[in-house]
């Protein structure tokens, strides 16, 4: 017999005999019957849960029952899905959590880390590659293409994760899985396909782990009648705060100098000479690549030079821009004389990579034009430019509202879709900037606090006496670089100081690496050319260090322990609405008779606050202090918003010390 969800989380159920001193949460046993409920029902819900109530567990154990009963009573899959923003989530799923749980529920089900197919080696690409290899790698190259063919001999998974070297990303390419690369049965290694292994194992799995990134491929996928990801009857959302950035950057569309150079050197090029065409010996072909290098940076050269010119600080393109696109046309050119070439060949093998090229050009060519021409419906436009030895010139677009897609293809689509995150709510307990965002118009609702005792654990300091970021940039500063000195010193250490640009967050390290050097004290910088997880590793170890982060130290980062003590907030972290997605939403907002600011830029910035604030208690151990230095917490009417959307803790306002005046 299934058990319920109250048998797993009662103080005498499965979890508890397994785990004797595994303390059985509340708001975890309120949330798993909550998403028990909407499963049955085939409703949708939106669930917050507080740092510490162990969500993954709250989800996992009504998935896999609902699964395992719709087994038992029908002899049908029920198939789940769950997406998660971070890498590190979806490892903490699949490799301690689910295997956790299928040691301890009386149930059978399967579960798969589902990876996109890129990931996979093609053993026919990489023979293919391995015969041709004079004519497409140098020797660095080639001797990676040796090691794939020889890990490739004993590797069970097939997947670039399970390599045991990072290979160049032109050589992947040349040898990994591709949906236009692909014989499917007839392929003389089908059998032996790491991709199709995988595939089938997925069709054929309960529960699916995916990221955010993938689940939107797919649901873009799907509305041309293809898919990555079998039909599922539950999707599971965590880190939902995430999701109307993420699908926009996936339904949109995004064309760079460098996509075009990389496919046009594939074919050909002409300083190293190698190449598909070089093997082909396509001597007229490998001259209309030349052209095509040539036409290409023209047009991407007068769409920077538009974007310099035009007025528009932000690049946004709000009009058909009256340019020429050779381009599109050459590119379509290229493509049939190689698929006309391929129809002659006896290799079916060497014609499908032929046909794949074909069609990467042919679909660069064609987004070019929809691009150039505007035709997605209630999209933004613009051009972004990046400096630099290696400038590239970006023509982005991205649809003003994800809403109306999602509420389409996805709620109205499938049966139940569990949102869940620790900051999804706004003020006490409102979901409606939220769901509005998302186009989520009925789904329950459920709103769970944190088993910690934030009012012993934290403490919300607030200065006194700061000057107005928007009125005085400059004093506030100036005032914030005395103020780090003063709380960090609270501490002795052991501070993330979170900053919402980049440029105020270099002012301040370059006003304050003297005092630091003076305190004997390791000051760690965002983007200072170490990774973000190199960053958190040394602040880890030396226990007393500051960091100085931006945007992606707001949330994900994880530093249970004395190492971090100390939250400083140096300003409410409002979203500028100079980049063109932004102000276009705002735009709308506008249109529609509402106010901008706050429907969306007030909601939007306390949902951030609370992720930085998050950052401070992790275990139930964990103590220390958050410091918001922007005095409008306490100044401005909708102060008393971003106070309520904290966790409720002592409060402090603090005094500048004068040893730092």
């Amino acid at each position: 017999m299934i058990p319920s969800v109250a048998d797993v989380f009662a103080p005498d159920g499965f979890i508890a005999r397994r785990l004797p001193q595994y303390e059985i949460r509340s708001e975890q046993a309120d949330m798993a019957a909550a998403v028990e409920a909407a499963i049955e029902q085939q409703k949708h819900l939106v669930v917050e849960a507080g740092t510490g109530v162990g969500k993954s567990f709250a989800y996992l154990v009504p998935c896999i029952l609902a699964a395992a009963r719709r087994q038992e009573t029908e002899g049908k899959t029920r198939r789940i899905v769950i997406s998660t923003h971070t890498i590190s989530l979806q490892e903490q799923l699949i490799s301690r959590d689910i295997p956790f749980l299928n040691s301890i529920l009386p149930v059978e089900f399967s579960a798969a880390l589902v990876k996109g197919r890129g990931n996979y080696l093609s053993l026919r690409r990489m023979y293919a590659a391995k015969d041709r290899g004079g004519s497409l790698f140098e020797s660095e190259e080639e001797q990676q293409l040796r090691s794939i063919v020889r890990w490739a001999e004993d590797s069970y998974d097939g997947s670039l994760a399970d390599l045991n070297f990072s290979p160049l990303s032109h050589v992947w390419d040349e040898v990994r899985s591709e949906h236009g690369n692909c014989l499917g049965k007839k392929c003389p290694t089908y059998k032996d396909c790491f991709y199709y292994r995988a595939r089938r194992r997925v069709w054929n799995t309960d529960v699916l782990i995916v990221n955010h990134a993938l689940f939107f491929a797919d649901l873009a996928l799907r509305r041309e009648g293809a898919s990555v990801l079998p039909d599922y009857d539950v999707a599971v959302f965590d880190e939902a705060h995430t999701l109307e950035d993420v699908a926009a950057s996936h339904l949109g569309m995004s064309l760079s100098t460098g996509q075009f150079n990389y496919q046009f050197n594939k074919l050909y090029n002409d300083r190293s000479g190698k190449g598909l065409l070089i093997h082909h010996n396509l001597v007229e072909e490998q001259k209309l690549v030349a052209h095509l290098r040539i036409v290409t940076e023209m047009l991407f050269d007068e769409l920077d030079q538009w974007r310099e010119t035009s007025g528009s600080k932000n690049g946004r393109v709000r009009r058909v821009l009256d340019v020429q696109n050779e381009v599109s046309s050459t590119i379509h050119d290229l493509a049939l004389r190689l698929r006309t070439f391929a129809a002659d060949l006896n290799d079916e093998g060497q014609q499908v990579e032929l046909h794949s090229s074909a069609d990467r050009l042919d679909a660069m060519g064609t987004s070019l034009v929809t691009w150039l021409k505007q035709r997605q419906e209630d999209a933004v436009y613009w051009v972004e430019a990046t400096s630099g030895r290696m400038r590239s010139v970006k023509l982005m677009s991205s649809p003003v509202d994800v809403g109306a897609t999602l509420r389409d293809e996805l709620f109205n689509q499938v049966p139940t879709v569990i949102l869940t995150s620790a900051t999804l709510a706004v003020g006490k307990q409102d979901f409606s900037f939220f769901r509005q965002r998302i186009g989520l118009s009925k789904a329950n609702e459920v709103q769970l606090g944190s088993p910690f005792d934030y009012e012993n654990q934290a403490t919300l300091v607030l200065p006194d006496q700061m000057p107005d970021p928007g009125d005085r940039p400059a004093e506030y500063e100036l005032a914030v670089v005395k103020r780090i000195q003063q709380h960090v010193n609270d501490t002795t250490g052991g501070a993330f100081v979170l900053f919402t640009s980049y440029r105020m967050l270099q002012n301040c390290a370059r006003r304050l690496s003297s005092w630091f050097a003076s305190q004997n004290r390791l000051l760690l910088c965002q983007g200072d050319g170490l990774q973000r997880s190199t960053l958190l590793e040394r602040f880890r170890k030396d226990g007393e260090a500051v960091l100085f982060g931006t945007e992606t130290f707001w949330q994900g980062v994880d530093v249970p322990g004395d190492a971090l003590k100390n939250v400083i907030i140096t300003k409410l972290p409002f979203s500028v609405p100079d980049h063109p997605l932004l102000e276009a939403r705002v735009e709308r907002i506008r249109e529609q008779g509402g106010n901008p600011f706050t429907e969306y830029q007030v909601p939007e910035a306390a949902i951030k606050l609370r992720q930085g604030f998050g950052r401070l208690i992790r275990t139930a151990t964990d103590t220390g202090q958050v410091v918001i230095l922007d005095p409008r917490m306490r100044t401005k009417p909708y102060g008393r918003l971003f106070l309520e959307s904290l966790p409720v803790c002592r409060r402090v306002v603090s005094r500048l010390d004068p040893q730092f005046q």
